[in-house]
């Protein structure tokens, strides 16, 4: 008798992966690609880059609250329909940017639209999913997705600035808007379809189900959404998660909405400029795949976090110094790894020490605290700093002195329950 052929399917997780990666490559390559504008908005009309700045900083404060209610929903329904939403918004403030002819009408159409829009397009939508379908190999499944972020703004930085070479700007931002739209709803639809692996007779990490699973449960009865925001608010843990990791993504957003206008101001060509930001992306790819990779084999994934700190902070000591364009890629590569830390980290200290479950909830929860009050203050305050004594210095060591706290602070979380 010939032995029968068995045959393995995929397991559907790896999707989720697959559509996460490209859900944030184009997410956060729109976003990242933002101080290729700077100068082109002042210049044509006529705004401080406080005021444009500032645009920046109302986009991450709106997508750290509509990352509470994606991150809420998300426990609950599956994240296509949250993916969908999220894709369609964010389109059309990006529409809507090329109409604006005052700074209140861009903050509501980048900052207001697009920064809602991205939320549900982002990371505490579709990281939060891919957790959910993992433990044992969580580090890397979020690393592998999280590195999305990096070739998104690998791709699109450089996209943008030889289009802003051809095109108006505004014509570059019809360009993203639709970049946004069209692929995000057809990822959204086509590999963002499921919950939680238990909804479908499936266990994390593609292992066996349990004997005896039900396999026709109902993906909204299967896992039950989570009460986790009155303990996480009486956890010492998540305040130090918190200011930890907002101090680091305020530098890496101060940084990638500065960091072009801050090279040309040193003499550098404005392709160059932006082209580095490709480069950060670059280091940013290796950097998230290594520190979701090097956290599934630590003790503690706090040390991974420490480690992407320091990297950001010798980052910005060789930026402080920057005169040639060969500094600059130095720079690039040296932040940009670091910075790769941040993406997959958050999710999986979340999840090491608040559990698997409800981790949407969470996520939202310190994504308003780690993005809207840490990452929007980033860019307007390089913007204030700039307007204030005309150069970027202080900016930058500013940075540096917060990511040395930061260090301090990540390594001094506790794993277990400090209020039982």
């Amino acid at each position: 008798m010939k032995a029968r052929k068995e045959t393995k399917t995929l397991f559907w997780g790896w999707y989720i992966v697959a559509g996460a990666f490209t859900l944030m490559a184009l997410t956060y390559g729109a976003r990242y690609s933002f101080g290729i504008f700077v100068q082109p908005l002042t210049a044509e009309n006529g705004w401080s880059r406080s005021a444009v700045s500032l645009a920046a900083s109302i986009n991450l404060l709106m997508y750290a609250l509509g990352g509470v209610f994606a991150g809420r929903l998300l426990d609950r329904i599956a994240p296509r329909w949250i993916v969908t939403i999220g894709a369609a918004v964010s389109a059309v403030g990006f529409f809507l940017c090329t109409k604006a002819q005052t700074p209140l009408q861009f903050y509501f159409a980048y900052g207001v639209l697009y920064g809602f829009g991205s939320s549900w397009t982002g990371t505490v939508t579709v990281t939060s999913s891919v957790g959910k379908w993992f433990i044992r190999r969580r580090g890397l499944a979020i690393g592998i997705s999280s590195m999305g972020v990096s070739l998104g703004t690998m791709v699109l930085s450089p996209a943008t600035a030889f289009m802003l070479g051809h095109f108006s700007w505004k014509t570059v931002f019809l360009c993203l808007g639709l970049a946004l739209l069209v692929p995000g709803i057809l990822i959204a639809q086509l590999l963002m379809r499921r919950t939680v692996p238990e909804a479908y007779g499936l266990a994390p990490d593609g292992q066996p189900a349990a004997e005896g699973r039900r396999r026709d449960v109902s993906p909204a009865h299967a896992q039950p959404a989570l009460a986790v925001a009155p303990p996480a608010w009486k956890d010492p843990r998540f305040w130090i998660l918190s200011l930890c990791h907002g101090t680091a993504v305020m530098a890496a957003l101060m940084a990638f909405v500065h960091q072009v206008p801050y090279a040309v101001d040193q003499g550098i060509d404005p392709m160059a400029a932006a082209t580095s930001l490709g480069t950060l992306g670059f280091a940013g790819l290796l950097g998230q795949f290594f520190f979701g990779w090097i956290s599934d084999r630590m003790g503690d994934p706090k040390y991974a976090a420490a480690l992407g700190y320091a990297c950001m902070a010798v980052g910005t000591v060789i930026l402080l110094e920057t005169k040639t364009v060969e500094m600059l890629l130095a720079y690039s590569l040296v932040f940009g790894f670091g910075y790769g830390c941040l993406g997959p980290l958050l999710p999986i200290l979340a999840a090491d020490r608040f559990g698997r479950h409800g981790i949407g909830a969470i996520f939202g929860l310190l994504t308003f605290f780690v993005v809207g009050v840490g990452g929007s203050l980033g860019p307007l305050a390089g913007g204030m700093l700039y307007d204030a004594t005309g150069s970027y210095r202080y900016a930058w060591w500013l940075v540096l002195v917060s990511l040395s706290g930061a260090i301090a602070g990540i390594v001094s979380l506790k794993r277990h329950r400090m209020n039982a």
